[in-house]
């Protein structure tokens, strides 16, 4: 039988032994820690050098490749030295192998696991195949060599930067003195500095010894990928708050094996060196063995996908909120005001909400930040596209640094120039505008209220319903979308653009889809206004008038999808018998911590929701972008949001959520004012008869005569 030993630097409470039958050989396996003590590794060495088959050496590695050139360590190859008789392996390539395969396993049966991760390693130069292999899904690659090498308070942040320091380190390193390393203020300080980027990171590269002397600060939540975790180490994981361990280590008669230990294996079993083992024998020897990386959720599954959303100033009055200039805004003229709105759309982007607490009914949670741009609409769209485009990609980039997976837009940034079709082809990142989940919940909320309010008959079998709704900026990205869906339901649609050829094209292709419909078109809304039971807003206007509220049908549902809304509070208060709504009000899943953003808590835009979604989902990718909105998205945004935990936020007007009684007062007034234009109406009936009746009987009279 022969005997194969591994020596580790590491804890002597995780040794073992086992017999086994590999490759046709049977061996003795066992592995001895040494804690740290690199004089008992060299006894050690020395000892099994006489009896053993062949060694392995954890922990360090013999030589590592960084760029074009290769480092041999220094300590392992004074440790390789001792060893005179028998082959002894540090098991590096197979252990490259291992970490590689277990980053590619994770992120195939994870489903975009790393995508845009913040990544930090202890030693990008010995993980450097390891940091190739991330920067496939992420560039947000950090590196702790030069702080926990040198001590300087300094981490890589690119593999370029990576590559620079590796050609000087080496150098410099032998002038650092161990003792000033090992000294309390450097140490601490050393720590320090570690413990803030670990925190900062999604997923830590690191010797599982390594990771001993942190706590449930620095690793809750994180990804950890590591090798040889045992069930000890799992437990003391699971007790930090690690989220996901991923470990390519193979399993072996219930222990974990080392790199080393395992390459010690092979070297005894065939008989060959180090050196004259191939890539080949490897692959086929993995394959053999039948184990895969393991994924490992401590705590039970858990999965944070991350997203940002664009916002921006509707008004002036947005800057009196902010702190540095409160005060000011209260006794400035608006001479000065409109400067400042002026300055503002100039100002870099910035953080204004960190988004927390979103948790799917599939376990799923998501976070993200709002970013906030300075722009107002009036002077969004006093600039050229081009102007918002920059601050876009700006938004973009900040995005992408934070580690987000997929940004959308909101409010008017979606609307500026192309639609987000620019910013999609330039950005780092996938892009959404949210208009598909924006047109899905405009009818959603339109629905809900139309049948609380309950003027319209009770629709029987699956036939359309008898009324008759208006798509106000029918030939918009989210207006033609609403505009195809209402007539499905609706008996009459009318649609109403100023761009008479869109409305003629879009009829067209509603029909195609729709060849019962019965669409009417106009430039204006006021046209026809006063007969709709349903409309629904969705122009551009920033501010113009759309659509005379006073000819309004009592009882009208409308529906005010802009942003900026058609229908300010002033127009609204006109009217209490119609029950206006701003459409698009999600109540996301979850104990949701964010800004105030104008909504209840828990309640965003569904725009917001959508890219909210897509980050549960998993579906990093330009979704929604142009004017020209997919009715097969709509559909299928709101499957995703329902099978996510979205639900309908209570429905809210210009001065917030309606209550049950709120919506009842407002159909008590609606059918009075029905009921008072039908007495009205009749009186008018009447004298025209009576007028018709009396030229009859004089005709009669004369007849007579």
């Amino acid at each position: 039988m022969k005997q194969v030993v591994s020596i580790s630097l590491g804890s002597s409470s995780q040794d073992f032994d086992f017999t086994t039958v590999f490759l046709g050989e049977k061996l003795h396996v066992r592995r001895i820690g040494t804690n740290g003590s690199t004089a008992t590794a060299v006894k050690l060495i020395k000892q099994w050098d006489k009896k053993a088959a062949a060694i392995g050496l954890g922990v360090l590695k013999d030589s590592y490749k960084v760029g074009s050139r290769r480092f041999i360590e220094k300590d392992s190859a004074r440790l390789k030295a001792v060893a005179t008789n028998v082959p002894l392996t540090m098991g590096g390539r197979l252990g490259d192998i291992f970490q590689e395969w277990a980053v590619r396993h994770a992120q195939t049966h994870l489903g975009s696991f790393f995508n845009n991760a913040r990544v930090l390693f202890f030693s990008g130069m010995a993980d450097y195949k390891l940091a190739l292999s991330m920067a496939e899904y992420t560039t947000n690659l950090q590196f702790a060599d030069p702080l926990l090498q040198l001590g300087v308070p300094k981490l890589l942040g690119s593999l370029d930067a990576l590559n620079l320091y590796a050609n000087g380190a080496h150098y410099v390193k032998d002038w650092t003195l161990p003792a000033a390393m090992a000294s309390g203020p450097v140490k601490e300080w050393t720590r320090f500095v570690l413990r803030k980027a670990m925190q900062k990171a999604s997923v830590i590269v690191a010797p599982v010894h390594e990771l001993d002397d942190f706590d449930l600060e620095d690793l809750a939540g994180k990804t950890v990928i590591t090798a040889t975790v045992n069930d000890e180490r799992i437990a003391q994981f699971g007790a930090k708050g690690v989220a996901t361990i991923i470990d390519g280590s193979p399993v072996m008669h219930g222990h974990v094996l080392g790199a080393n230990l395992l390459d010690a294996m092979i070297i005894a079993a065939t008989g060959k060196t180090p050196h004259d083992i191939l890539e080949d024998d490897y692959l086929e020897i993995i394959t053999g063995l039948g184990s895969e990386p393991r994924i490992i959720h401590p705590n039970g599954y858990r999965r944070v996908n991350r997203f940002a959303f664009v916002i921006h100033p509707l008004s002036q009055e947005y800057f009196k909120k902010v702190k540095p200039i409160e005060m000011l805004s209260q006794v400035s003229p608006p001479v000065l005001m409109n400067s400042l709105e002026k300055i503002m759309a100039y100002a870099p982007p910035f953080v204004y909400s960190r988004v927390t607490g979103i948790q799917s009914p599939t376990g799923v949670e998501a976070e993200g930040w709002l970013i906030s741009v300075g722009g107002t609409p009036r002077e969004i769209m006093r600039h050229s596209p081009e102007f918002t485009y920059r601050r876009l990609l700006d938004a973009a980039a900040m995005a992408k640094r934070l580690g987000a997976q997929i940004m959308g837009l909101g409010a008017f940034t979606k609307v500026v120039g192309d639609a987000g079709l620019t910013v999609a082809k330039r950005a780092p990142l996938p892009i959404t505008t949210g208009n598909s989940y924006s047109a899905s919940g405009a009818l959603w909320a339109a629905h809900d209220a139309i049948l609380r309010m309950r003027l319209l008959p009770v629709p029987r079998g699956k036939g359309k319903v008898k009324f008759k709704a208006m798509v106000v900026g029918a030939t918009g990205a989210i207006g033609s979308v609403c505009a195809r869906m209402m007539a499905r339901v609706a008996e009459e649609v009318y649609m109403v653009s100023p761009e008479t050829a869109k409305l003629l094209a879009l009829k067209e292709s509603i029909l195609l889809e729709s060849p019962d419909a019965k669409i009417f078109l106009s430039a204006h809304a006021d046209r026809d206004i006063a007969e709709m039971d349903m409309i629904v807003t969705a122009t551009s206007g920033a501010g113009k008038k759309v659509l005379d509220i006073m000819r309004v049908k009592p009882g009208c549902v409308i529906t005010d999808v802009a942003r900026p809304l058609d229908l300010p509070a002033s127009e609204v208060a006109k009217r209490p018998d119609v029950l206006v709504i701003e459409s698009g009000e999600i109540q996301l899943p979850g104990d949701v911590q964010m800004k105030n953003i104008g909504l209840p808590k828990g309640v965003a835009y569904a725009c917001l929701a959508e890219t909210i979604v897509l980050a549960l989902e998993g579906r990093f990718e330009n979704f929604t972008v142009g004017r020209a909105i997919e009715w097969e998205k709509v559909r299928e945004i709101y499957q995703m949001g329902l099978k996510h935990g979205m639900k309908l936020a209570a429905i809210s007007g210009v001065n917030g959520p309606f209550s049950d009684d709120d919506i009842a007062r407002v159909r008590e007034l609606a059918l009075a004012a029905r009921a008072k234009l039908a007495l009205g109406s009749a009186k008018p009936v009447v004298k025209a008869r009576a007028a018709k009746k009396v030229p009859a009987r004089k005709k009669a009279v004369a007849k007579a005569l």
